[in-house]
């Protein structure tokens, strides 16, 4: 059986690229998905149903036209990993780890001590809180191969 993924939230470092890394090494079988990381071609997204002159509605129509993906992986995932990054704020993160929680899909969060107090209710619903990509990996390797 292989293992559905879902990775979610900041798109500023290589953490995800580290976690599809660590599971190859370790030979897991597992599929990696993700929400469009080109930040761009997101807020963009509902640009293909024609031109806004409000960002708001630009922007709602983009978070329509995401939502067709990012519901539909986490619908399918067996885990989630959700990180969140010091540098920007990723309501998104926070959003996919709520929709984690009303599907009962189990999640992981990943992020630095610094941040505990502010995402302690998102932290609370997790079934693991990383602060490491290794921690992650080990996660992984437990729950998928049992080692």
């Amino acid at each position: 059986m292989n293992w559905n993924v879902y990775l979610s939230g900041e798109i500023h470092t290589d953490w995800r690229d580290q976690i599809i890394k660590g599971a190859e090494a370790r030979g897991l079988p597992v599929d990696f998905t993700s929400a469009v990381t080109n930040h761009e071609a997101s807020d963009a997204a509902g640009d293909l149903l024609g031109p806004e002159d409000s960002s708001f509605w630009r922007d709602h129509k983009s978070a329509k036209v995401n939502a067709l993906r990012t519901r539909n992986l986490i619908e399918r995932c067996d885990i989630a990993v959700v990180r969140f990054g010091d540098k920007y704020k990723q309501w998104n993160a926070a959003f996919d780890a709520g929709c984690c929680a009303a599907l009962g899909k189990p999640y992981i969060t990943l992020h630095d001590e610094d941040i505990i107090h502010p995402l302690k209710e998102v932290d609370a619903a997790a079934m693991a809180w990383a602060k490491t990509t290794d921690q992650v990996i080990k996660m992984l390797d437990y729950v998928i191969a049992a080692r």
